[in-house]
């Protein structure tokens, strides 16, 4: 018999095996991000804010301002509820002009979360002090914590102009 001919079932069992136990350690190591709960306070819910399924936001509003003589105020952006998690941001003005962001939420729940936060975060407050408003770029591989920050930091400005 020729030799590209001979049956080799025990090779074919073994290379099959093989390719099966790789699959399976493959599938178990993958884990799925799941979808936050409302994890925000009753007061957010009863006052009106939306649930974390439809994305929305919470009512947090701004904290009011620190009326100093140089007309600087600070501001808290609603609460934005992403698919990773919430994200909220807290903004400085001086005179109108945007001085300062800084990221009070983000999504932190995985050790991802965490390091996509760390990447996105400090881009996304160097483009809004730079743009000087909401009308900032989206972080590739952020898309969701872009979104959060520049509705938390829009909703921040909003109610500096009230």
């Amino acid at each position: 018999m020729h030799t590209l001919r001979k049956n080799r079932p025990l090779r074919r069992i073994v290379l099959t095996s093989a390719a099966t136990v790789s699959g399976v350690v493959l599938l178990l190591s993958l884990k799925p991000h799941t979808t936050p709960l409302l994890a925000g306070p009753p007061s957010s819910v009863a006052s009106g804010g939306a649930s974390a399924s439809d994305g929305g936001t919470g009512s947090n509003g701004s904290d009011g301002s620190s009326g100093s003589a140089s007309g600087t105020r600070t501001l808290t952006g609603d609460t934005v509820r992403t698919r990773y998690g919430p994200v909220q941001v807290r903004v400085t003005l001086k005179d109108g002009r945007l001085t300062d962001v800084t990221a009070l939420a983000s999504p932190a729940d995985s050790p991802r979360d965490r390091q996509i936060s760390s990447y996105a975060v400090p881009q996304l407050t160097r483009e809004a002090l730079t743009a000087q408003s909401a009308d900032i770029d989206t972080v590739s591989g952020a898309t969701y914590t872009s979104e959060g920050y520049r509705r938390s930091l829009q909703s921040a400005l909003d109610s500096a102009n009230r």
